[in-house]
This record gives structure tokens, sequence and C-alpha cells, in this order.
């Protein structure tokens, strides 16, 4: 495969990818909020650094994006055209990362809901989804 553009041009555009503030965990919280529940945010304290913590009900939620934790939909089942030898193993690490997260808070006693970017933009579907998690007791209380 040829290289398409230019390894300053690369870097740049990777450098805009974020970690936090994403698009679909903007709509996830502005959904959560107007559902009239309070969280905190990137809580750095538990594995994974979930995007919204609900301390009082053990409750984390997680908004990954589907190409770089490799849902199974459309998107996430993308794969790279460029350097599959990184990128592969990386996506695969992601994914096996989560899933160790995931375990982790269950053990520590947590709820853990994976929201996908792709699940963002039915809301009334993803609101009843947030509705049931969080009005779910937990074994705790």
């Amino acid at each position: 495969m040829t290289q398409t553009e230019t390894k300053e041009h690369r870097s740049w555009t990777m450098s805009r990818v974020r970690s936090k503030d994403t698009a679909p965990e903007m709509a996830v919280r502005r959904l959560v909020h107007g559902l009239g529940y309070r969280y905190r945010l990137h809580g750095a304290e538990l594995p994974g650094k979930p995007d919204l913590v609900f301390g009082a009900r053990r409750k984390v939620i997680f908004v990954h994006g589907c190409y770089w934790h490799g849902h199974d939909c459309k998107r996430g089942s993308r794969l790279p055209s460029t350097r599959q030898d990184y990128w592969l193993p990386k996506l695969a690490r992601n994914k096996e990362r989560d899933v160790r997260n995931v375990f982790s808070l269950e053990q520590g006693g947590w709820s853990v809901l994976v929201v996908w970017e792709c699940e963002v933009k039915d809301k009334v579907e993803l609101g009843d989804r947030l509705t049931a998690f969080l009005v779910e007791r937990t074994a705790r209380s």
C-alpha cells in the first residue's frame, strides 16, 4: 500500500482524535442530565476511567467509539487500510483492556453499561435503555 499523506499530516490528524468530551459522549451526557440524573466525569480512580460515574448508585457508563473499541457494527468492523501490522493488534488490545476493566468494575460491585457510538443516533431507545439501567436496583441497595 502506498502512503497517501505525509507523516506530519497523519500525526496532526491523529492528534485530533479525542478521548474525552467526544460528540457521542456529550450526547449521552445531555440525555442523562435531561433525565434528571447527576454524575461525575471520567472516574480516574476506577478501572478504565468510566465516562459517567454514579457513585451512590455504584453504576458507571462507558461511551465507546465503534471503530476504536471493535464494535460489531458497520463502522466497528472496518479494517484499517494502512499499517495493519500495527493497528490490528492495537485494536485487539483495546478490546481486551475493555473486557478487563468491565470485569474489575463488576468484581468491585459496580454495574456497567457500555453505550456504543452507533447507538447514540436513536435518542428514544437510548433514553429508555439509560433509564432502565439507572433505575435498576443493585444487589447492595
